[in-house]
């Protein structure tokens, strides 16, 4: 899906690449993810990935200067493809362009579950490689963003800071049906099909739920201890 060593000109073509050299990368690339998939993060080496590319270790290098940036290389591809499907997102209420956001998600994600899956230890237990770390804000801000936006741009949109809140937590919420999703051993992952159902039925209690200003007390308390957690600040907007 790390550490803040990483710059981010790695994630992108080098400066002066050729087009010869950006399909080399985008080989070398499909090679590493494959073999990660296979074998998992931890048993795939630099040297493994070039030996099943035909290539010097110091060739592969060049491109990926470790796994890690392998995986900042497919942090930076999917969370880009979901923000720009995300753009198609229609108006609505926010109930409802969460479920967009959510179910576009999973469609982005779908053609990766295997290498993800694989991935799920370090994403999810890594503190500096994982899906908070540092050197993946970039992604994950494009993909809260989105999530944010789904509620700061709907029709019933609370005020804020509310707005934001309940945006922040709705994208927690989406991170958790995720990792249900690539955990989901259900037949084509019919379990996490009835979640997203359950979800979207449990949708207008929850936005009724925000009248009440006990209710919205709390989530921004949550939001708070969130963004300390999670996040690193707990600075209001």
């Amino acid at each position: 899906m790390f550490t803040e060593n990483v710059k981010p000109l790695r994630r992108g073509r080098p400066p002066g690449e050729t087009a010869q050299g950006a399909a080399a990368r985008r080989r070398l690339y499909a090679i590493a993810i494959r073999l990660i998939a296979q074998r998992g993060y931890g048993a795939t080496t630099l040297r493994d990935i070039a030996a099943e590319a035909g290539v010097s270790v110091g060739l592969l290098y060049r491109y990926f200067p470790g796994k890690q940036a392998v995986v900042l290389a497919l942090y930076d591809d999917l969370s880009r493809d979901y923000a720009r499907r995300a753009e198609a997102m229609g108006p609505g209420r926010w109930r409802d362009r969460f479920l967009f956001a959510l179910t576009t998600s999973l469609d982005v994600l779908k053609p990766h579950r295997v290498p993800l899956r694989a991935l799920t230890p370090v994403l999810v237990g890594d503190p500096e490689e994982g899906i908070f770390a540092a050197a993946t804000a970039f992604s994950r801000a494009r993909v809260q963003h989105v999530f944010e936006q789904a509620v700061a741009g709907a029709a019933d949109a609370p005020k804020a800071p509310l707005a934001g809140a309940l945006g922040r937590l709705l994208y927690l919420v989406h991170l958790a049906v995720l990792l249900w999703w690539l955990l989901d051993r259900s037949v084509k992952q019919r379990a996490t099909t009835a979640l997203v159902s359950l979800t979207a039925q449990i949708l207008p209690s929850a936005s009724l739920a925000l009248r009440i200003p006990v209710v919205r007390r709390f989530l921004l308390s949550l939001d708070a201890l969130m963004r300390e957690a999670l996040f690193g600040s707990s600075v209001p907007e």
